[in-house]
């Protein structure tokens, strides 16, 4: 149960509640202006403190950030389950996304807490207050700490007094459903599908909006296009994952490639030398056969018919000419030969140093195509991790294509079957249905008269668990209200005696706006019985010319009364101590 609000300022006006009903009065001060209004009195911010020190995520709008109030340390003290004495909650809007517990609960998480301070993350503290005064799961998705206690402590600023069975405006069914399934004690686990079934379709429904785009459609593909690619990068993935096992590190990986590069370079200029050594010894072949001895004996007939008669000297000196070519081509020939040979040779060592030298250079690449340098094994990873990331890319357009592609009629047969199992848990849990149902209608019929129709009905509908609280009427607002009070009542009853919820709820003076007077002291009457019944807490807001309706029909308030009264005095006489 809450115990006290109060903060550090000494103009706060502190708050002590105690067990059963509790009436948290805004009256009229003596001698108040026409100008002056119980609006501002902080009724409301009594309500937005509450949320504060129970885990609230603060934005820049929150009221305990507020210029005026960014310092004061505001805290609360309630009581806690598996603990002896009352825990206190302390936090500052400085330090919003801290808050100090004392004691620290024994299970809270102490990598959470902040050593020299004694302050636990926000997050954890909205842990804490989903295990202990929730009883929540470890795993609990669709569900939260902070939606089931805005059943039970409603806010004005959030549109929460707007329908039953939302929490703020802008809930959704399945959300809200979901959360009051568990507050129920139905199969929260089944109305939370009905959000999983909703985001997808909103997702088809959105990608199948973006795919009518020529540049969008192009991105996502479609399924077979993708199914092909995604078998390919498959198939490169694992080629390179081979070779990477595979991959053996060369230590002298680049002096091998240099001496290949050597052997290599060196294996062309013998080849180039070669082909022009054979070629020189073609043409000394050709200038063996060309050197022959010269052919004189032409000359004497051709002087005999010119009638020159050759004297025996001149004879002798044709002798010594023939006898001195003949000398000139033998050595001629001798030299060529002598070349010849010499090519023939340096053809016949070239040839064995270009075998040699293969032979070097084959077991060199041998060697490098076994293995490789590091540098070479990092960077086949790189492109290994770059085609893991372009599969992945392509399983996730995939996915985007599968549900871009997936059908209404697929939907609608995943929501009938949900539907189906949703009536069968509602069925059997009947006990459960019937119990909150006739709750609910003896609320209604203790506020209004027994020929009052009044039910809760629970349905599986197609698009969310259906809950419908329902007290017949002429769809007046104050009848409206009138069915929130009853349906809040009935959830904390059954969530509390189960262990599912704590042991307050918490109403603002809107609920009773536009009530008839009547209704408005059963309403009281009721709280006030049902909280000591069940022992539960019941925290109201009301202004005094409400609490004097009541009076007058016979509701005596006086037990219930805080100590502390709320004024319109614009000076002080508000909950924080002044105006701002």
């Amino acid at each position: 149960m809450l115990r006290q609000l109060g903060a550090d300022d000494p103009r706060f006006r502190a708050l002590t509640f105690q067990p059963g009903l509790n009436i948290l009065v805004a009256d009229v001060a003596p001698g108040s202006r026409d100008t002056d209004s119980r609006n501002g009195a902080g009724k409301s911010s009594m309500i937005e403190l509450l949320h504060f020190l129970l885990g609230e995520r603060t934005d820049s709008s929150a009221l305990a950030l507020r210029p005026e109030l960014r310092r004061v340390e505001f805290n609360l003290l309630l009581g806690w389950p598996q603990q002896a004495e009352p825990l206190r909650v302390s936090r500052t809007g400085t330090r919003a996304g801290w808050v100090h517990l004392e004691p620290l609960p024994s299970a809270a998480d102490r990598g959470q807490l902040e050593l020299d301070t004694g302050h636990v993350r926000i997050q954890e503290w909205q842990r804490l207050i989903e295990r202990d005064l929730f009883g929540l799961p470890d795993d609990h998705a669709g569900i939260g700490g902070r939606n089931l206690l805005s059943f039970l402590i409603r806010r004005t600023t959030s549109n929460g007094y707007n329908s039953a069975v939302r929490s703020h405006g802008r809930q959704s069914d399945a959300d809200a459903t979901t959360n009051l399934a568990y507050l129920f004690g139905l199969d929260w686990h089944l109305a939370d599908r009905y959000r999983l079934l909703k985001a997808r379709d909103t997702a088809r429904t959105q990608m199948q909006k973006a795919a009518q785009d020529p540049l969008l459609g192009r991105i996502i593909g479609n399924v077979a296009d993708l199914r092909s690619e995604i078998a390919l990068a498959e198939q490169r993935v694992r080629d390179l994952e081979r070779q990477v096992a595979d991959f053996r590190v060369v230590p002298e990986y680049e002096r091998l490639r240099e001496q290949a590069d050597q052997l290599d370079q060196r294996i062309r200029q013998l080849r180039a030398r070669d082909t022009v050594a054979r070629r020189n010894l073609q043409d000394l072949q050709r200038a063996l056969e060309e050197a022959t001895d010269p052919d004189v004996s032409y000359l004497e007939p051709v002087y005999a018919e010119l009638g020159v008669i050759l004297t025996d000297q001149v004879r002798r000196r044709f002798d010594e000419v023939e006898a001195f070519h003949q000398s000139v081509v033998r050595n001629r020939r001798r030299y060529l030969d002598e070349e010849a040979n010499t090519i023939r040779e340096q053809l016949t060592e070239s040839e064995s140093e270009l075998q040699r030298i293969g032979e070097q250079l084959a077991s060199v690449l041998r060697t490098l195509q076994e293995g490789g340098a590091l540098a070479a094994l990092t960077t086949l990873q790189q492109v290994l991790g770059q085609q893991q990331a372009l599969l992945s890319a392509l399983r996730h357009r995939y996915e985007a294509a599968q549900t871009l592609e997936a059908t209404k009629r697929e939907i609608r047969q995943a929501r009938l079957t949900l539907q189906q199992e949703m009536d069968r848990d509602i069925e059997e849990r009947r006990g459960y249905v019937d119990e909150a149902t006739v709750l609910f209608s003896e609320f209604a019929r203790r506020l209004y008269s027994p020929d009052r129709t009044a039910y809760l009905r629970f349905d599986a509908g197609d698009k969310s668990l259906r809950i419908q609280p329902h007290i017949d009427s002429d769809n007046s607002a104050g009848i409206g209200n009138m069915v929130i009070f009853c349906f809040d009542l009935t959830v904390s009853v059954l969530a509390h005696r189960a262990g599912r919820a704590p042991d307050f709820l918490v109403h603002d003076s809107h609920l009773f706006d536009g009530v008839d007077d009547r209704q408005l002291s059963a309403a009281l009457f009721l709280a006030a019985e049902v909280t000591a019944r069940e022992g539960l807490q019941y925290v109201i807001t009301l202004n005094s010319d409400d609490l004097d309706k009541a009076r007058r029909r016979g509701f005596i308030p006086d037990p219930y009364l805080l100590p502390q009264r709320l004024t319109d005095r614009y000076e002080d006489g508000g909950l924080f101590g002044f105006r701002f």
